[in-house]
């Protein structure tokens, strides 16, 4: 890495999801969501620069402007081209390694994110990630690569979930990227913590509560709470996981 390049954030993030419009701004303890997840990140050590990457449509304005004023880079790109929207904000503001947060994470966790980074760091994968074989909870989503591998998959991704998703390209070329999958000491895969449905967001609302004034608790601050309360989980634990990405596999198509 190059005194120019710095381990950057990128949040994707806009207004028009087609399950839940303007989920991004809705309000968790008195916050949009999208600003405490911008919160949280900023508790990370290593990460030098959070990128908060949006669409170029009108709607979109409003995360701009919460990213100016919370002090992070606002970056406005492709509405459905997603990976191009990183690559081009990545390559404007020297991102090397980068890594993805969705702006659907409102519980991502910082002290995991400086263990991955720090593992990333000292090792020579091309992409860590905890998702390949899930062992955390869906919600504390972390991607790490470097610009080179964005780069690639920029370059010679061809079909439309590629580019929607950002990564997928990656994670069908096992022969071109060296991967790694970061794993919990414990499978906590069955629990969802991210928000796609009104009743993820009712759960969340209810884990936030429940730490009320701390805004920035732990994974286990919440595991703990989920133990003692297991009621809460239950709140959204009938919606599938990753419904999104399978329903843009059902419309595929080649674009490039």
């Amino acid at each position: 890495m190059s005194l120019s390049e710095k381990i950057t954030c990128i949040i994707q993030a806009r207004t028009g999801s087609k399950r839940f419009p303007n989920k991004v701004l809705e309000e968790i303890e008195n916050l949009p969501m999208i600003c405490q997840i911008i919160n949280r990140i900023k508790k990370a050590k290593k990460v030098n620069q959070i990128i908060l990457a949006t669409s170029n449509t009108k709607s979109d304005k409003i995360l701009l402007d919460i990213a100016k004023k919370f002090e992070i880079i606002a970056f406005a790109g492709s509405e459905n081209d997603v990976l191009d929207r990183f690559f081009n904000s990545a390559k404007l503001y020297a991102a090397n390694p980068i890594i993805r947060i969705t702006g659907d994470c409102p519980l991502v966790d910082p002290v995991l994110l400086d263990n991955m980074i720090d593992f990333f760091q000292k090792s020579d994968y091309d992409y860590v990630s905890n998702t390949i074989d899930r062992t955390f909870p869906d919600g504390l989503d972390i991607e790490i690569f470097s610009f080179e591998t964005l780069k690639k998959s920029h370059d010679e991704s061809k079909w439309s979930s590629e580019r929607e998703h950002v990564t997928p390209y990656i994670l069908k070329n096992k022969n071109k990227f060296k991967m790694y999958n970061y794993r919990n000491t414990q499978n906590l895969s069955n629990l969802r913590w991210s928000v796609d449905e009104k009743n993820d967001l009712l759960m969340i609302k209810q884990i936030f509560q429940e730490m009320r004034p701390n805004q920035y608790f732990s994974t286990e601050d919440v595991l703990k709470i989920l133990s003692e309360k297991p009621n809460i989980s239950k709140i959204n634990s009938n919606i599938e996981i990753n419904e999104g990405y399978k329903k843009s596999l059902q419309n595929d198509r080649m674009i490039k």
